[in-house]
């Protein structure tokens, strides 16, 4: 059996290269759930963390780390799920967010706990319309087309869109 021993570099371009099974558009990088790729005594590690632990893509993501590694010679590897610290919508790229923005979806602008988001805080006041920009918008629903993100409409091109919830 041939095994690959690639360079670090080169594992994380693989990675960029998988789509997020949700949202596209997405790499499994911009998205920021790539936490780690690292050797350790010899064997590639490869470390992520769920968007959340009930995230129904978790383990498509896992699939597909596991067919690109192996698509690619490399037969001896570990592939470690991390759950603390938790994932966060902060680990989202800058080019994630503004692939977010061209398809249609907004965004998190801030962080939650920059936002102090809580039961008595309201989110919409930092969502923009990622078709016209705008900040009138209203939420429709707290559920958009995955979990992990929230229907609103924009109230200047009457348009409804989703909204990357902040994390």
């Amino acid at each position: 059996m041939v095994t690959t021993v690639p360079a670090i570099a080169e594992v994380w371009a693989w990675l960029a290269d998988i789509a997020d099974p949700e949202i596209p558009v997405l790499s499994i990088v911009d998205l920021g759930i790539v936490r780690d790729v690292a050797y350790h005594e010899d064997r590639l590690h490869v470390t992520i963390t769920p968007t959340y632990s009930g995230c129904p893509a978790t383990m498509a993501i896992d699939a597909l780390i596991r067919a690109t590694l192996g698509g690619h010679g490399v037969r001896i590897f570990k592939l470690d799920v991390q759950l603390a610290p938790a994932w966060t919508s902060d680990w989202l790229t800058t080019d994630g967010r503004a692939k977010l923005r061209a398809y249609g979806i907004a965004p998190p602008e801030e962080s939650a706990a920059a936002l102090g988001i809580g039961i008595m805080r309201r989110p919409e006041a930092r969502v923009t319309c990622p078709r016209c920009a705008a900040t009138d918008v209203a939420l429709t629903s707290r559920f958009g087309s995955t979990p992990c993100k929230a229907l609103y409409r924009c109230n200047a091109c009457l348009e409804p869109f989703d909204h990357f919830k902040c994390h």
